[in-house]
């Protein structure tokens, strides 16, 4: 009966194929080669397989066997998996570590963190979302992330905690051709008021009402920040954009820095903070990857 397959006859099978031999699978196994050939014999038998054909010097894989020997490695290697990982789980490891990640946040240095973390914590799934504005909180109220790395909103949230890891620099750009882009001196907010406006929408009903950071009334929303990029480059309006992800646009010049009045020129800076539910802690895995933001350069 197929019920009836243990470990111990797939990992003989396994091992009499890697050594090319029974006699060699037994000193492998330290066993003798008669119960090396027994657990063989009773795995072909009770799945109604033959696995070797034993008619020359050394045992040869049938076909049939060649087929069902990497079925028995995913089997064997899935219980192993399972027994590390709960072994990790017992220490306090999360088996998963589900993370929602700014929009803002540089997309390199998440990158090289994240490299890391499959090199130190290989058997913890990372499942990685990215979103901005209220839609980065909302994972994490819902509980479908246990950790966000997002920038500050003017909102209180008394269910969560954060703990600040950086910052970086928002600042107003348009592109060269835009007329703006040509002003000197102090650019004054009813100047502004005159031009389109790109402004990151919220995929949330989080800041519903709420107009952040809006400086003139003929705005475009639009739903990604890659988009808004792509506007401002072609000079559709006026916006900001995280510094470090358009510092070689203003080092070309296809991009201006606008002066805008009371705001300063180098930008307004932003926290990014990691943020969890009060009421649970980052277990390892999540710590590390805390850390190790930290020290990571972010704009």
């Amino acid at each position: 009966m197929l019920d009836g397959v243990s470990l111990d006859q797939l990992r003989t099978f396994i091992t009499a194929v890697d050594e090319g031999s029974f006699s060699a699978a037994a000193r492998k196994l330290n066993r003798v080669q008669s119960a090396v050939s027994c657990w063989v014999g009773g795995l072909e038998d009770q799945i109604g397989v033959v696995l070797f054909d034993r008619s020359g010097r050394f045992p040869k894989l049938t076909p049939q066997g060649a087929l069902l020997l990497t079925d028995a490695r995913n089997i064997v290697s899935g219980v192993d998996t399972l027994k590390a990982r709960a072994k990790l789980m017992a220490s306090g490891l999360e088996p998963e570590l589900s993370v929602v990640v700014d929009v803002f946040f540089p997309t390199s240095a998440i990158t090289a963190v994240v490299k890391e973390f499959a090199e130190r914590f290989p058997l913890t799934r990372l499942k990685m979302f990215v979103e901005g504005l209220g839609a980065g909180y909302q994972p994490i109220l819902d509980g479908r992330c246990s950790l966000g790395i997002l920038a500050s909103l003017p909102i209180n949230f008394p269910t969560l905690s954060s703990e600040r890891i950086g910052e970086f620099s928002l600042v107003m750009v348009a592109a060269v051709d835009h007329p703006l882009s040509r002003l000197s001196g102090k650019i004054s907010k009813r100047e502004l008021s005159t031009h389109i406006q790109l402004v990151l929408t919220d995929r949330s009903e989080m800041l519903a009402g709420q107009d952040y950071g809006v400086m003139s009334p003929l705005t475009w929303r639009l739903a990604d920040l890659s988009t808004k990029y792509a506007f401002l480059k072609d000079g559709v309006g006026w916006g900001s954009m995280p510094l470090h992800m358009i510092e070689q646009d203003l080092a070309a010049g296809s991009l201006v820095m606008l002066d805008v009045e009371s705001i300063p020129r180098e930008g307004v800076k932003i926290d990014i903070s990691a943020v969890h539910a009060t009421s649970t802690f980052p277990g390892p895995a999540g710590r590390w990857l805390i850390d190790r933001i930290k020290i990571s350069p972010i704009g």
